[in-house]
């Protein structure tokens, strides 16, 4: 039997259907006593807690001493009318922003603490 090139297996491979590569893969399974399943165990072992999340909600906790200044900001962030923003901070503990990026709430709590208020991610 000649040997295949890589060039060829690739080629093979991509002419190939869903089917024959289900069985091509059971095959080599069988043949080298190996499994094409993704090792589970190995992401599984970190716990979630170290997984740094990838987006957050900002929580306004407490407006502190300066409510018309929180208002103000609230209305820079989220776009609100003055009325809408005054209910969200009269609400608070109340989100403010909720599935953003961490960058873009670390900016916003920024923004809210310089104005007084106290924030929180969740």
């Amino acid at each position: 039997m000649a040997k295949l090139t890589q060039e060829e297996i690739l080629a093979y491979l991509d002419e190939a259907t869903i089917l024959e590569l289900n069985e091509l893969v059971k095959a080599i399974e069988d043949k080298y006593g190996v499994s094409a399943a993704a090792p589970v165990a190995v992401a599984a072992a970190a716990p979630a807690e170290e997984a740094a999340p990838s987006t957050v909600t900002v929580v306004l906790k407490e407006v502190g001493a300066s409510k018309v200044g929180v208002i103000k900001v609230v209305r820079g962030i989220t776009g609100l009318g003055l009325v809408d923003a005054k209910k969200l901070v009269d609400g608070a503990p109340a989100e403010i922003k909720k599935d953003i990026s961490v960058e873009e709430a670390e900016d916003i709590k920024k923004q809210l603490t310089d104005a007084g208020a106290t924030v929180e991610f969740k």
